[in-house]
Parts: structure tokens; sequence; C-alpha cells
């Protein structure tokens, strides 16, 4: 795993990832920051709307203050991980080339496929967020909770459009798959550090790429 992280760290810095990323990353940003400048007051409302189970209307109000800008970051974070799972395939094809000059795509996986896996990954990711959020402010707890449900937004959509590209044996990919949940939940880390989010999908992939491909047991 060790292995696999500090390759990865090595290619989330050459110039066509830093690119790839920042063409998705900023672009998500720009978009969301746009609809939420014009519609922050609405968007506001809606949160707050959601926490009528709060006793006092002083406590909705402050809540809602924290929880606002929670979700529209988190909007942010879902539509880097929906770009990044539609676009990277060309990306981690040019990384495997270059790591594993043996080892060549063998597939492409579903166009539909991909969106499927995103959308139910988004979905799940959606249900959970919103039943669990109140553990989101207990301290500890609370921030291993999102990991996990951040890490879900990543681990079915990277299982599937990496995995596809050089496995097409069911039982060898659900084989190397073990790893996924940990995968994942190591780039949802970058979900904590504002900007650096922007890594964090195509960090799990290139990690995942790493995991199918390298030669040692990481």
């Amino acid at each position: 795993m060790l292995t696999t992280i500090k390759r990865s760290l090595q290619d989330i810095l050459s110039p066509a990832v830093l690119k790839f990323i920042l063409k998705i990353g900023l672009g998500s940003i720009a978009i969301w920051v746009a609809i939420l400048w014009y519609f922050w007051n609405s968007f506001e409302g809606f949160v707050t709307s959601y926490l009528t189970w709060l006793p006092w209307e002083w406590m909705q109000n402050t809540v809602a203050f924290i929880a606002a800008p929670l979700v529209g970051y988190t909007l942010i974070i879902v539509t880097i991980a929906i770009l990044t799972s539609l676009y990277s395939e060309g990306l981690l094809i040019e990384l495997a080339k270059k790591h594993y000059p043996d080892k060549e795509a063998i597939a492409s996986p579903s166009m539909g496929g991909s969106i499927g896996a995103t959308l139910s990954s988004t979905l799940l990711f959606a249900v959970l967020f919103i039943i669990l959020s109140p553990t989101f402010f207990i301290p500890v707890i609370g921030q291993g909770i999102m990991l996990y449900i951040w890490s879900i937004l990543l681990k079915a959509p990277t299982v599937h459009d990496v995995g596809g590209l050089f496995i097409t044996d069911k039982q060898v990919l659900k084989e190397k798959q073990k790893k996924s949940n940990m995968i994942a939940m190591t780039a949802s880390l970058f979900n904590y550090i504002p900007f650096l989010n922007i890594f964090a999908p195509i960090f799990a992939q290139i990690m995942f790429l790493h995991h199918i491909l390298g030669n040692d047991k990481n």
C-alpha cells in the first residue's frame, strides 16, 4: 500500500495530471461558486428547512450557518468526482504506458456503465449524507463518518473505470477490488483541505491503477 501511495503521489505532480486536475477541479469550483453566489439566500433557506428537528430557531440558524457552506463544498466534491469518472480514461492509459509499457489497455469501460456507477454512488452518498449529517458535528467520530461517506463517492466509479480498462476477468477484478475501500478512503483525505479536494478522485484512480498493474503486493 505504501508503494502504491508513493507512486501515486509522484504521478499526481506530473504535468499531464496537473493539467487534468486544474481543468476539472477549477471548472467545477467556478460553476458552483457562480451558482451559489447568485442563489445563496435561497440555498441557505433550503438547508435550514432540513434542520427543523432542532428545538430552537436560533440553533437552526447557527447550524445552517455552518452546514450551508459544508453542503456547497460537498456539491463541488461530487461534481469533481463525476467529471473525473467520465473523462479520465485517456489520462489513465497514458500513465499505464509510462509505468507499465508491457500492459496495454484491453477494453474501454462503457460510458453507460461509468455513468451508472457514478450515479448509483452519488445517490447512495446523498442518502447517507442526509441521514448521517447530524453526526458530522461530533468531534472525531463525525469526521470518520464523513470520510467513509466521501469514499463511497469514489469507490465504485474507480473500480469500474480503472479496472474495466485492464481487467476483463470478473473474478480477478473482484480480488483486486478488496483494497478499494482503503484506497478510496485514503484519497478522500484530500477532501478535508480546501482546493486540494480537486485531487481526490483522480488520486483514487491512479492509486487503483498502480494497485492492479503493479508487481508488488501493495
